[in-house]
């Protein structure tokens, strides 16, 4: 089985912290890993045009943002970037 996931957080997605899970917001599971690897192409390339800036890590983290998601942290006084990750899972 193969898995895409979608997941936005204030951290790239190949940091993993504990709970991460908490910030998925869509997954998408196949049986037919061409299938798969076509929905992750066609994922990639949307989020591509959509953010202005990516990092990928490992050929199964990607990260994605815009200089326009940023929101104020008073707990660490600072302003923090939010990331769109997708991750390449075969389970």
């Amino acid at each position: 089985m193969y898995k895409v996931i979608y997941m936005k957080a204030d951290y790239e997605p190949w940091w993993q912290f504990d709970g991460w899970e908490e910030f998925i917001v869509k997954e998408r599971a196949f049986k037919n890993k061409q299938e798969a690897e076509s929905f992750l192409e066609h994922t990639l390339r949307d989020f591509e045009v959509k953010y202005g800036h990516q990092d990928h890590r490992k050929e199964r983290f990607w990260a994605f943002w815009s200089d326009e998601e940023v929101a104020f942290c008073e707990a660490c006084d600072d302003d923090i970037q939010t990331y769109h990750g997708i991750i390449w899972q075969q389970v």
